[in-house]
C-alpha cells in the first residue's frame, strides 16, 4: 500500500468516526451584501479589469433578458435564463485561459462569450441549430442538455490534457441539481484519482427545477463532499464576482498542478428554470425579493464607486452598445441558411451506404413533383 496511514488506529475521542459537524465549510467571500470589503483581500487586478467585469456582467443580464424575450416572442425555443448568477458566470469565466476547455450545462452564456464564442452561434444553439455545437468546438466548448452527462467527458479531457502535458484545464459547470447525479459523483471522483486538471464549478442556485437545496440532500454544502473525493474544495459566495474570480483563480492553478478541485459557488436563479418553468408554482415571492437585495450587479457597482472606477462608466451607453452587439447577432442568426432535405441523411454516416443515396434522389425528385409537400415540413424558426 502507498499510504500505511489509511490504517493506522485511531487514538482519539471519536475512534474513526467522522461526520459533518467535524467539517466548517464557511463562505469564502470579499465584498459583503451591503458593498464593504477589505481592501487587502482584493484580487490584484488593473482598472481596466475591474471595469471590465462589470461590462460583461451587464452583457451576462442583458442577454438573458433580450433571450427571454425572443422565447416569449416564439423566435427561439426554450431558454435558461442565469439572472441573479451574472458573478459566478463572469467571475468564473474571466479566470479561466486561452486553451482552457468550457464543457457547460446551458446557464454560462457569459463565460463562452469570454472565450470568444459568438453571440450569433448561441442564439443558433438555443434555435435548435446543431451547426451551433460544432462553433462551439471551435472555441473547446460544448452545452450538455441532459443533467450531469458531460461531467465523465470533463474528467477523460482533462486526463488527455495531463497525458499530453498541457498547461490548461477543463471547467466544468453544473448546477445543484446535477451533483445528485451517478455521473457526477463517478466524474470527480476518478479524477481525483487520476490527478485530473479539472475544475468543476458548480453554481448552487438553490433549485433543481423545483426541488430546493435543502430536499436534494442532507449535506450541508456541495464543497464539503471534496473531502469525500480525495480532493479539495471551495465554498464561496456566488454573488460576488471579486470572490469567485479569485476562487476559480486558486482552482484553476491547483488543477493545473495535477489538483482537481470542487468550487461551490452559492447564489440563487432569479428566472425561472427555463421558460418553460413556472417557479410561482414551487417558491415564495418573498424569497426572491431577500436574493433581490443580494444583486451581484449593484454590490459590485458600490466597489466601483468605492474605488473611484465608476465616474469612468456609462452604464447606459454599456447597454446600448450590448443591444446593438445583440441586434446584430440576431440578424446575422436571422440570415442563418435554412437546412434542406440533404441533411436528413447527411449525419448518419460518413459514407452514406447505397440504398440511402438512392432515397435522397428519390425524396428530391418527390419534392420537385409535388412542391406542395413542403407545406407538411417543418422548419424550426430560422433554421
Amino acid at each position: 500500500m502507498d499510504d500505511d496511514s489509511r490504517f493506522e488506529v485511531s487514538a482519539g475521542a471519536k475512534r474513526g468516526r467522522v461526520s459533518q459537524g467535524d467539517i466548517d465549510v464557511g463562505l469564502f467571500q470579499i465584498l459583503a451584501p451591503d458593498g464593504s470589503y477589505d481592501a487587502r483581500a482584493v484580487p490584484n487586478l488593473d482598472h481596466d479589469a475591474f471595469q471590465e467585469l462589470y461590462r460583461w456582467m451587464l452583457l451576462e443580464r442583458t442577454f438573458d433578458e433580450r433571450m427571454v424575450k425572443l422565447q416569449r416572442r416564439g423566435q427561439i425555443g426554450t431558454f435558461g435564463s442565469g439572472r441573479g448568477q451574472e458573478a459566478s458566470i463572469i467571475g468564473s469565466g474571466y479566470a479561466l485561459a486561452d486553451g482552457d476547455w468550457l464543457l457547460g450545462m446551458g446557464r454560462e452564456a457569459g463565460a463562452m462569450f469570454l472565450q470568444g464564442l459568438p453571440m450569433r452561434d448561441l442564439i443558433l444553439f438555443w434555435r435548435g441549430v446543431e451547426d451551433a455545437n460544432r462553433e462551439m468546438a471551435k472555441h473547446d466548448q460544448m452545452i450538455a442538455i441532459s443533467i450531469g452527462s458531460h461531467l465523465p467527458l470533463v474528467t477523460g479531457a482533462a486526463w488527455g490534457m495531463k497525458l499530453a502535458d498541457a498547461d490548461s484545464v477543463v471547467a466544468a459547470y453544473f448546477g445543484d441539481g446535477a451533483s445528485s447525479t451517478g455521473a457526477v459523483h463517478e466524474a470527480v471522483n476518478f479524477a481525483g484519482v487520476l490527478d485530473a486538471p479539472a475544475v468543476f464549478f458548480c453554481q448552487n442556485n438553490q433549485y433543481a427545477i423545483s426541488t430546493p437545496f435543502e430536499k436534494q440532500t442532507n449535506a450541508c454544502s456541495i464543497a464539503q463532499r471534496a473531502v469525500g473525493y480525495g480532493i479539495d474544495g471551495i465554498r464561496v459566495d456566488g454573488n460576488d464576482v471579486l470572490a469567485v474570480y479569485e476562487a476559480v483563480s486558486e482552482a484553476r492553478k491547483a488543477a493545473c498542478a495535477g489538483n482537481p478541485t470542487l468550487v461551490e459557488s452559492v447564489t440563487y436563479r432569479r428566472d425561472a428554470h427555463t421558460t418553460s418553468d413556472d417557479p410561482g408554482r414551487y417558491r415564495d415571492e418573498s424569497e426572491v425579493k431577500q436574493w433581490q437585495e443580494r444583486d451581484p450587479l449593484v454590490r459590485y457597482e458600490s466597489f466601483l464607486r468605492s474605488e473611484g472606477l465608476w465616474n469612468d462608466i456609462d452604464r447606459e451607453a454599456l447597454v446600448e452598445g450590448i443591444n446593438e452587439e445583440f441586434d446584430d447577432a440576431l440578424a446575422a442568426a436571422d440570415e442563418y441558411e435554412e437546412r434542406s432535405v440533404d441533411e436528413i441523411f447527411e449525419y448518419l454516416y460518413d459514407d452514406l451506404p447505397p440504398y440511402l443515396q438512392r432515397q435522397l434522389v428519390e425524396f428530391k425528385v418527390f419534392l420537385e413533383e409535388r412542391p406542395d409537400a413542403y407545406d407538411h415540413i417543418q422548419q424550426r424558426v430560422k433554421g
